[in-house]
């Protein structure tokens, strides 16, 4: 199979004027097709075009039950543009979607390469001393990012290897988790 461009699924303009359906998934909702090298700027146009649409200040005329209905479109609304706009919950999202649910809360395996390199890390984070140190890792820390999300962008939307998508979903957790450590030592650092 060859894809000319991974960076952006291809999006067809939405019809506002057709109904929305709450059964519908994030994506339908959206008008996007399912994938994770989604287009942010096409994404944010369309959350701006169905919040006009539904948002509550458009039913102050009408009675309880419509004004009811819009506040829950609303919310719906907004709950599937947070989960479509980070690439880690979307990812998530999508293997779900597919079949195979991360489980974070109550499957952690991960393969052992990467278990010996998340202690490496925590290592180089407890024993740095200067702003270098830190910057050093976090160049590494971000080369394994992107790379993380590049896998992700093949397995989701190319190969469809969904279970191979969710160890890289639960990598790029503990990236994200490391991170905020990381950021938290840059702090104690530049204030020391």
């Amino acid at each position: 199979m060859v894809v000319a461009n991974l960076s952006e699924c291809d999006v067809t303009p939405p019809d506002l004027n057709q109904p929305i359906s709450l059964a519908a998934n994030d994506f339908e909702l959206f008008d996007l097709p399912p994938c994770f090298a989604l287009n942010r700027s096409q994404l944010d146009d369309r959350w701006k075009a169905l919040q006009r649409q539904v948002h509550p200040d458009q039913f102050v005329s009408q009675g309880a039950a419509e004004k009811r209905l819009a506040m829950q479109w609303s919310v719906r609304i907004n709950e599937a543009y947070q989960r479509l706009k980070t690439p880690l919950s979307r990812a998530a999202y999508l293997c779900e979607l597919n079949g195979s649910p991360v489980r974070a809360e109550d499957n952690t395996s991960m393969p052992a390469d990467f278990l010996m390199l998340q202690m490496q890390w925590r290592e180089s984070l407890d024993e740095a001393t200067s702003l270098d140190d830190l910057n050093s890792l976090q160049d590494e820390i971000t080369e394994y990012r992107n790379s993380t999300l590049s896998k992700l962008t093949r397995y989701l939307d190319v190969d469809h290897l969904w279970d191979e998508a969710v160890r890289e979903v639960r990598a790029l957790m503990f990236i994200d988790k490391f991170e905020q450590d990381l950021n938290t030592q840059f702090e104690r650092i530049e204030n020391a």
